[in-house]
């Protein structure tokens, strides 16, 4: 049981998403980007955001040039926006030390500030054309399929799962990165974790947990990310105020927009600490540089 290359290759050219950031003209950078954004982000939602921030900063140094509270509030609604101030520090190493250039080498983009395991070889090998194991969700859900026969992957081992990818990728580099974005899109398009479509995989014959009947994931339980009245949501909620406002504010704005002032002023510490808000000499807030 396993994965022919060749076969799941053919049907990503049929069947793969005309997605900006695959386009041939797309550079290094906006792979960069797009890879930053789509962490724990639906395409749906990405792609908007994505084509702005292209258009507005084509080039390292250019999102470097502006200031963290300019990223920031670009971010919009993507969620997680330590991810923007993470890319604005990113950028600044790519300008200041490589030319304005995103490096095609995995040692080196692991080197660049919140660049890990994972984004690093999809860099290389989306952007670069490289062979290098690329491990998110949906590839770790495939190969626990189609290879191990079960009903999907247990907890994540950085070790154990890019072992299990690299002993599928084609040897030569071209061949190996379209395979292993073929291998992405056949979980997030086909073979999803709540209801994969076996009718329309084009490995199903292949595939081990079809042959072992499908049994049921029996692994540890998975925790499930509630989002109403955490502190995620409260957050977005503080930052959405700065976002949508030009220049600081008091906090009383601030404290409209949640009920429970302990919540409240625990989140509001925590955007302080994480450099997503500041506070004024006067003591009002601002997005980061913008007071």
């Amino acid at each position: 049981m396993g994965v022919d290359a060749d076969v799941l290759t053919e049907w990503f050219g049929e069947a793969g998403r005309d997605l900006p950031w695959r386009e041939p003209e797309c550079t290094a950078w906006g792979v960069l980007v797009s890879e930053i954004m789509l962490q724990q982000t639906p395409v749906v939602r990405v792609q908007p955001i994505w084509l702005e921030w292209m258009a507005r900063w084509p080039v390292p140094s250019a999102l470097a040039a502006s200031s963290q509270g300019e990223v920031v509030r670009a971010w919009g609604k993507l969620g997680y926006p330590r991810r923007a101030l993470r890319l604005h520090a990113a950028a600044a190493v790519i300008a200041a030390e490589h030319g304005d250039v995103v490096p095609s080498d995995v040692d080196t983009l692991l080197a660049l500030p919140g660049i890990g395991a994972y984004t690093a070889r999809a860099i290389a090998a989306f952007a670069y054309g490289k062979r290098a194991p690329v491990v998110d969700t949906n590839v770790r859900r495939v190969v626990a399929r189609a290879v191990h026969g079960a009903g999907d992957a247990g907890p994540p081992s950085n070790t154990r799962d890019m072992a299990d990818v690299e002993v599928l990728l084609p040897l030569e580099d071209a061949p190996a990165a379209r395979f292993s974005a073929a291998l992405m899109e056949l979980g997030a398009l086909v073979c999803t974790a709540r209801s994969p479509q076996c009718a329309d995989c084009p490995i199903y014959n292949d595939c081990a947990w079809q042959h072992a009947g499908k049994p049921a994931y029996a692994g540890p339980a998975k925790q499930v990310q509630k989002f109403a009245g955490t502190d995620r949501q409260v957050r977005g909620l503080l930052l959405d105020v700065l976002r949508g406002t030009e220049g600081p504010v008091e906090k009383a704005r601030l404290d409209l927009v949640w009920h429970e002032s302990g919540q409240r002023d625990r989140c509001l510490d925590s955007l302080l600490v994480d450099g997503l808000l500041e506070q004024t000499g006067n003591g009002l807030f601002a997005l980061p540089g913008e007071h």
